[in-house]
């Protein structure tokens, strides 16, 4: 009795969701953005955790893909180029990590970067049958490159070599838009596959997480990493930038999710 009314007043909430303005959604969706952070900020002193527990997030979501893949014997949905651009991006802030810090990122971009690979090769190999590759045709190069052009221009000073500097700066360029591909390749189908789109979910939970630690660095320092600009030290606004870019994707990834999940968005 109690769990089918505490359904219904859920139900009743997304049903007055539902017949809302977007300029009320909006306002809502803003309000709780705010209100999550400002919990956060009171909750957590380290802000660091909130990257720790990104990165652990992504690895469960990649664990969930794994699990779909064994248990149904099909990749449908699921885009190739995406996961080679987040392995790509793993690989390189692996190298990175163990270079200059050696610490626990080191080890969750390990635990994420494994089982990455594991679902590049049943996509490639074992479920090759399944694959829709007709559907995720966004080239890789329209992403790989600019990211480079990009990292070479604008990149962290370092004590240590400077090619770390440019390979940092191109994994946090290259991890903003990896998720593009997959988007992309939602849309083409015009459907979202179960387990795919929990995967998506756990990426924007993820980002959202990572994109609250930069957003309360910068209050916290009263926007002082973005008058960086003014003294011609780009980076910190650029990886700034980086996050947002990310989050915004993944913010219409978890639309998709919740349109697909709960049925109450138009």
């Amino acid at each position: 009795m109690g769990a089918k009314r505490g359904g219904s007043g859920v139900n009743v909430v997304l049903q007055w969701l539902k017949r809302q303005p977007m300029k009320v959604k909006s306002f809502l969706a803003v309000t709780f953005v705010v209100c999550s952070l400002m919990a956060m900020k009171l909750w957590v002193k380290n802000h660091d955790y909130f990257f720790i527990a990104s990165e652990a997030i992504h690895a469960v979501g990649i664990i969930v893909l794994i699990y779909k893949l064994k248990t149904t014997k099909t990749c449908s949905g699921l885009s190739l180029r995406s996961q080679e651009l987040t392995a790509l991006f793993l690989a390189v802030r692996l190298v990175c990590s163990f270079l200059m810090e050696g610490d626990i990122h080191t080890v969750l971009d390990f635990a994420t970067l494994v089982p990455t690979a594991w679902v590049i090769y049943m996509i490639r190999f074992k479920l090759k049958s399944t694959y829709i590759k007709d559907l995720d045709n966004f080239p890789l190069y329209y992403i790989v490159v600019p990211c480079a052009i990009l990292a070479l221009l604008i990149h962290p000073f370092s004590y240590h070599l400077s090619l770390n500097g440019f390979l940092w700066a191109f994994c946090v360029y290259l991890e903003s838009v990896s998720v593009f591909p997959q988007l992309r390749m939602m849309q083409n189908a015009k459907m979202i596959e179960p387990f795919t789109s929990r995967y998506v979910f756990a990426l924007g939970v993820a980002r959202f997480l990572s994109c609250a630690h930069w957003i309360l660095q910068v209050i916290e320092r009263r926007g002082h990493y973005l008058f960086l600009i003014g003294q011609g030290y780009l980076w910190f606004p650029m990886a700034f930038v980086a996050e947002m870019v990310q989050t915004f994707i993944l913010a219409d990834f978890c639309y998709y999710y919740i349109k697909s999940f709960s049925g109450f968005m138009p």
